[in-house]
């Protein structure tokens, strides 16, 4: 999700948010969301986003934001949130059921909307709510007149979803990730520990290219290595250990200097404070004219 969302900062205006009213629907645990706030801002910005070509905020530090949501529900039809599959997948996975979480699109599409969004970079499960936000735009431009952007989706396909741990997408949510900034020893364990099949290391694997170990190395080593690698898989004589070795190597080194970056921004949380505090104010003056022209236009003001 950042490496195309990062990229953005240099095609063009960027926003990036932390969605803390977001987890409202799945952490209720107060303290927890502040670190996990503070953690967010340093993962950002430790991988290279850059406040001075971008504008980055905490999304409860913009409260027009909520104001759009309630405009955008009432003309949300409740059919369309019915067809949203992150309702039921969240649900299935034992996420408590609430208003929040089934209205959780029409906060998405008032993100989006109130800063004019054009591009939304997103993986492939997040472009139907992409989807949900044009056809609430387009209802209210339809009641209201001409009042919001269309957006569209930017999905790129070698990164359209990253699997986790147990074969699903990852997720916090599903418990499955691996983590960028985690301990070294712990990361190690995770990715040791990821199950394969039955197979010696001797059989070939002309399935090699849906194994989950590989496809978590063509997103963090060269190229031509992972190629190797799979054809190692594919033509028999490779052990899982040595793939899955292979693998924790790669994804230790490629995160290395975010690594380095993240622990010199630890050590000045006065600056990460201020790139909030900067960016809220730039991301509430737009978001307070867009909001303005929604309300004109429906007979608010």
């Amino acid at each position: 999700m950042m490496r195309p969302a990062i990229e953005l900062q240099d095609q063009g205006e960027a926003f990036y948010f932390i969605a803390d009213y977001h987890s409202m629907t799945s952490l209720t645990d107060a303290a927890q969301r502040r670190k996990n706030s503070l953690d967010v801002a340093l993962d950002f910005l430790a991988c290279g986003l850059d406040p001075k070509k971008s504008v980055f905020w905490k999304q409860s530090d913009v409260p027009e934001v909520t104001e759009l949501t309630w405009l955008l529900s009432t003309v949300t039809p409740m059919s369309l949130l019915e067809k949203c599959h992150s309702y039921k997948d969240k649900t299935a996975k034992g996420i408590a059921p609430s208003h929040g979480l089934f209205a959780y699109p029409v906060l998405m599409a008032a993100d989006i909307l109130i800063f004019d969004s054009n591009v939304v970079p997103v993986g492939r499960d997040q472009k139907q709510h992409v989807e949900v936000t044009r056809d609430i735009a387009i209802k209210f431009n339809e009641l209201y007149g001409q009042t919001f952007i269309l957006p569209e989706p930017r999905i790129r396909d070698e990164v359209a979803a990253v699997p986790g741990l147990d074969g699903q997408k990852m997720s916090k949510s599903y418990g499955n990730t691996i983590e960028i900034f985690g301990d070294e020893k712990a990361t190690k364990k995770k990715i040791m520990g990821i199950t394969m099949d039955s197979r010696t290391p001797q059989e070939p694997k002309p399935d090699a290219d849906k194994n989950l170990a590989i496809q978590l190395l063509k997103l963090v080593a060269p190229a031509e290595v992972a190629k190797d690698f799979e054809d190692r898989l594919r033509a028999g004589g490779l052990g899982y250990g040595d793939l899955k070795k292979g693998l924790f190597e790669h994804y230790w080194n490629h995160f290395a200097p975010a690594r380095a970056s993240r622990a010199e921004l630890v050590a000045n949380m006065d600056y990460v404070q201020q790139v909030l505090k900067d960016g809220a104010h730039r991301a509430q003056t737009l978001a307070r004219s867009v909001l303005d022209r929604a309300k004109k236009a429906s007979g608010l003001i």
